[in-house]
């Protein structure tokens, strides 16, 4: 929601800067189908820059902190070549349709009781009895033990006499618990994991305990029975295949990895299934790791494993399943240095085997950011320098113009959801223009148009927006003004459904940020760093939040509880900037200021605005520094009254559109948009009064040109017969009739230079 007009230099530091906050929501309800795409920012050249042009002038919306989580990977939030290890895991063995005999027994006497103090009061071979003779639950409560029991059960000498009897036990493991190797890899595994978090307490492991488990792991995954594929091995074998990652022998094990994904076929469930599983996790801990991207270097098969494993077992992929996460893990590959040129024509293979969209869609779009993000300048390689383009027409498929000044393109929106976009956005234009009293467009900004892209979910916003409009996507929208003064400039908004909402319809920030587009467009001349010369974050964020709340006749509880508190003087609130402030006192504290100011002080504000809109930046500043600490009592009253519930009357909703196919036809209580007339022609009006009337107000806004407003209670109004007229330089003119008589009567518009985009109203 912050101010989504920001040029090239400053968009990296404003990713930093993502509030965490509730922000506004757009208006309406429902979902829908699809459309046609507009020209992507990237060229996909082999330029050596990821295929990527440079950055437009961008800004981020931050997520809403309801946005549900999605088990489905998203580009750059799968990346995991750092070398960095991540701690050991809990237990979380997989549950299968029914124990053996011997886990059935243990865990029945458990029910007498498990005295987990037990195994660090005993130690070498009495230890190793006490593991074996224990149940896998009492063993498993190992993992939450701390203090004197965790040194005196994990120290070093414990750890190692259990290692060598698994390595003993594992000479003669038959594929089931029998020996009790369950227990004591459950035993090593928790051991692991306590020493993680408590390595102070329990004391280091050295290489003593390196040989030990190294001499277990090589015996136990060396049995001939632990290839079986039943569910009493599986349920064990998944449990050393996480044994490797815990010990950090992942590089010795290389092989458990190439030979589980080579074997695996569709008929292995329950332990089975989770040992193919837990391979990701030797895979995804390891690489980065010196000794481990060695060890893959040296056996290129086992890259060649992970892609056959995708190929053969595409059937399962739906976007959040195994074969995706593993063709991901692969795309991984090209991170490294020393794995890149195996890694290439695998990954050049499977990104082109699979569709863009759809269930694939996660695997291809996270296999294509690995190449253009960490393969840079091989687009052609890879057969991918034209992904935007490929993708507009399978991503956006729903496209519809609003009218001139609009065009929304869509992933999923119905034609009643479309309708209400555009009435919501087309009817916001009228408050604007009302509440802003400009004058036009500020001078030399040529975004007479905005693109409005909405994606059917963050989800979806976040697998495809990076690619087709070359932007960071970890937040919750896009406003990218790109070079307002510049010719062919495309203002764009890159957003998406609120799916957390669903069934209503809401596309997240819509109002708000177009707020922001309106503001750029006639309130602030230049690009957003012209603005930001000067603290201007109160009015920037603060009127697109009014703007937002007041157009939506939505009660702002958040800001009103804000007002309560008193926490900041309005003095303090003009010295806002992005640098010094958080989401409360940029959104709710600037919405209280804005509001102020509209309501208590419109002269100020229309003395502010009038040199923002020429750029005069530092005279801006002056009228609010001017101000001092004047209004700061006056203030505090205000937000006492508005925390107690009476924040003052804001302008009102935005009049709907005038319903008579006549445009010159107009009615109670309506508006026309985009009026226009050339130098020396009239733009005519009527209404058909009812008897009674007590006063009729005509207002026109907006627009550019200039338009006078001529008044006739009897005939054609012109320059030479009217009976009232305002003729203010620009296009803010008003007419208050009072008692008007019933029946037609009429006003006009006089082009006294030539205007268009101008908003005609009429109330009574």
């Amino acid at each position: 929601m912050r101010h989504l007009r920001i040029s090239t230099a400053r968009l990296g530091r404003l990713f930093a800067l993502a509030f965490a906050l509730v922000l506004t929501i757009g208006l309406f309800a429902p979902q829908g189908s699809a459309f046609a795409s507009a020209a992507p920012t990237g060229t996909g050249a082999d330029t050596g820059t990821g295929g990527t042009s440079a950055t437009p002038a961008a800004h981020p919306v931050p997520k809403s902190p309801d946005e549900p989580a999605d088990s489905r990977p998203t580009p750059g939030e799968v990346s995991t070549g750092t070398g960095a290890r991540t701690a050991p895991q809990r237990a979380a063995r997989s549950t299968s349709p029914a124990k053996s005999a011997k886990e059935l027994g243990s865990l029945a006497a458990d029910a007498n009781g498990c005295d987990t103090a037990l195994f660090g009061s005993t130690s070498g071979d009495a230890l190793v009895k006490a593991v074996k003779s224990a149940s896998l639950d009492c063993v498993g409560k190992l993992y939450g033990i701390t203090g004197t029991d965790a040194k005196n059960t994990f120290r070093e000498p414990q750890m190692v006499a259990v290692a060598d009897a698994l390595r003993t036990a594992s000479a003669t493991y038959d594929g089931t618990d029998s020996t009790s190797v369950a227990q004591l890899v459950t035993f090593l595994r928790a051991g692991y994991y306590v020493q993680w978090y408590n390595a102070d307490t329990v004391g280091a492991y050295g290489s003593t305990l390196q040989n030990a488990i190294r001499g277990a792991l090589d015996a136990f995954h060396a049995a001939p029975h632990a290839k079986d594929v039943t569910e009493a091995n599986g349920q064990i074998l998944s449990e050393a295949v996480v044994l490797i990652d815990s010990a950090q022998e992942n590089a010795r094990y290389t092989g458990v990895v190439r030979d589980l994904l080579n074997r695996y076929t569709p008929a292995w469930t329950g332990g089975m299934w989770s040992a193919v599983g837990n391979t990701r996790l030797i895979l995804e801990n390891g690489l980065g790791d010196d000794a481990f991207n060695a060890a893959l270097a040296a056996d290129p098969t086992v890259a060649d494993s992970l892609a056959s494993f995708v190929k053969r077992n595409s059937s399962m992929i739906t976007g959040g399943d195994l074969a995706t996460n593993l063709g991901i893990d692969l795309g991984s590959f090209l991170e490294q240095p020393v794995l890149r040129a195996q890694a290439r024509p695998l990954v050049k293979d499977l990104v082109n085997a699979f569709p863009l969209v759809g269930a694939t869609g996660p695997l291809t779009m996270n296999l294509a950011w690995f190449t253009e993000k960490k393969d840079e300048g091989h687009c052609s390689y890879y057969g991918l320098c034209d992904l935007p383009t490929r993708l507009a027409p399978l991503v956006l498929t729903v496209d519809r113009v609003c009218g001139p000044t609009l065009h929304v393109r869509a992933q999923a929106l119905s034609s009643d959801e479309l309708d209400a976009t555009c009435s919501s956005l087309a009817n916001e234009d009228a408050l604007f223009h009302s509440v802003a009293k400009d004058g036009g467009p500020v001078a030399d900004d040529v975004n007479t148009a905005l693109e409005v892209v909405v994606y059917d979910s963050s989800y979806d916003y976040r697998l495809y927006a990076w690619s087709m409009f070359d932007i960071d996507v970890d937040n919750g929208g896009m406003y990218l003004e790109g070079t307002p003064s510049e010719a062919g400039n495309q203002a764009r908004f890159i957003a998406h459904e609120a799916e957390w909402l669903r069934p209503a319809f809401s596309i997240w920030n819509l109002n708000h940020e177009y707020a922001h587009y309106l503001d750029g467009r006639f309130d602030f001349y230049g690009d957003y760093d012209a603005g930001q010369t000067v603290p201007n974050i109160w009015w920037i964020e603060g009127f697109a939040e009014y703007m937002s709340y007041t157009y939506r006749d939505e009660r702002y509880d958040d800001a009103i509880a804000q007002a309560a508190k008193g926490t900041y003087k309005l003095s303090t609130l003009f010295d806002t900037t992005y640098e010094n402030t958080d989401s409360t006192r940029t959104y709710n504290w600037g919405y209280l200021a804005v509001r102020y100011m509209l309501q208590s002080h419109p002269q100020d504000v229309s003395a502010y605005l009038a040199r923002t809109r020429t750029g005069d930046y530092t005279g801006a500043r002056a009228v609010v520094t001017g101000i001092g600490t004047s209004y700061d009592a006056d203030f505090a009253e205000y937000l006492t009254a508005c925390g107690a519930g009476d924040c003052g009357t804001p302008q009102p909703a935005a009049t709907p559109l005038c319903a008579n196919p006549d445009t010159r036809w107009y009615e109670q209580d309506c508006r026309r948009d985009g009026v226009a007339a050339t130098t020396g022609n009239y733009s005519y009006g009527f209404l058909n009064l009812p008897a009674g009337v007590k006063q009729l107000t005509i207002t026109t806004s907006g627009g550019t040109g200039d338009a006078d407003l001529y008044w006739n209670p009897s005939a054609w109004a012109t320059t030479g017969s009217s009976t009232a007229k305002s003729t203010n330089t620009g296009n803010g003119e008003t007419l208050t009739i009072t008692d008007p008589p019933a029946g037609w009567v009429y006003f006009s518009l006089y082009a006294r230079d030539g205007f268009s985009g101008v908003t005609v109203t009429t109330r009574y």
